[in-house]
């Protein structure tokens, strides 16, 4: 489940914070703050067991990846799909506190984070879906607090799902060399030596659908300043990725927490402040 490496909670809970605290105008349902923190943790700990079952045969051969419990031995794939389908069902029961549509639309959030592991064997853009599996939340987080999803929520799940691109090609950049040798797929690899280009590109685009949102919610200077720290942020993570050094771009990837927490407060404070 990777609870010791809680870096994918983190780049799963920001989105959904923005999401909850600009449905909730500030002010979100304790119960669904809750429902959902629970969901983020069990559903990115679900993702993670899918993730290795589903690279199971390829996680020895990547050095990142071989002491992972089912690569390594030390669990079955029997064990592991158990654990999976405990961990959805928990994760599910409490989404039954909420209403219908939010029941709903965690129907294809299931769907998303079953089917995103498999992508990388069919297609170059399996970042995409991994954005789009993190990024579900959004939506879900309005209709539990608006029961509606208005279009301010699409837009902010175009940011997440370009935001996840942008990060999780760092993170692939780390394993291009192995991922080439046993014919793993990624956004990585599709963008060759153009990475850091697009990498920029995706991050500007984020920055500018963020900009949109602001301008349409009318939000305040805080915000606006958290999205300035975010732009800061990501220049900081093309200076460390503009050497391809495998540690720096990890850094990089990892340095996405801060602008996701950020983005985060800067919401936070205008609706304390307003």
């Amino acid at each position: 489940m990777r609870l010791d490496k809680p870096i994918g909670l983190y780049l799963l809970l920001w989105p959904t914070l923005w999401a909850l605290w600009v449905a909730g105008e500030g002010k979100p349902d304790l119960l669904v703050v809750m429902v959902f923190v629970a969901g983020v943790i069990l559903m990115r700990s679900a993702g993670c067991v899918i993730n290795d079952i589903a690279d199971r045969r390829f996680d020895p051969h990547v050095e990142r990846t071989r002491s992972r419990p089912l690569a390594a031995g030390v669990i079955s794939t029997r064990q592991a799909v158990t654990l999976f389908i405990v961990l959805c069902i928990l994760a599910f029961l409490p989404v039954l506190l909420l209403n219908r549509l939010t029941i709903l639309l965690s129907l294809v959030a299931a769907v998303l984070a079953m089917i995103y592991p498999y992508m990388k064997r069919h297609t170059y853009l399996p970042q995409v879906f991994l954005g789009l599996a993190f990024g579900w939340a959004v939506p879900m987080a309005f209709a539990a607090q608006t029961d509606t999803v208005p279009p301010v929520a699409w837009l902010m799940l175009v940011a997440t799902v370009l935001w996840a691109v942008a990060y999780d090609t760092m993170y692939a950049m780390v394993d291009r060399e192995d991922d080439l040798k046993i014919g793993i797929k990624s956004t990585a690899i599709l963008f060759g030596d153009a990475d850091r280009g697009m990498i920029g590109i995706l991050q500007v685009s984020m920055l500018l659908t963020l900009l949109l949102i602001g301008v349409q919610l009318e939000l305040g200077r805080y915000y606006y300043a958290g999205v300035t720290v975010a732009a800061g942020l990501s220049a900081y993570q093309q200076y460390l990725i503009k050497d391809r050094e495998l540690h720096r771009c990890f850094q990089a990837f990892k340095n996405n927490n801060w602008l996701g927490a950020t983005v985060f407060a800067g919401l936070m404070l205008h609706y304390l402040t307003r």
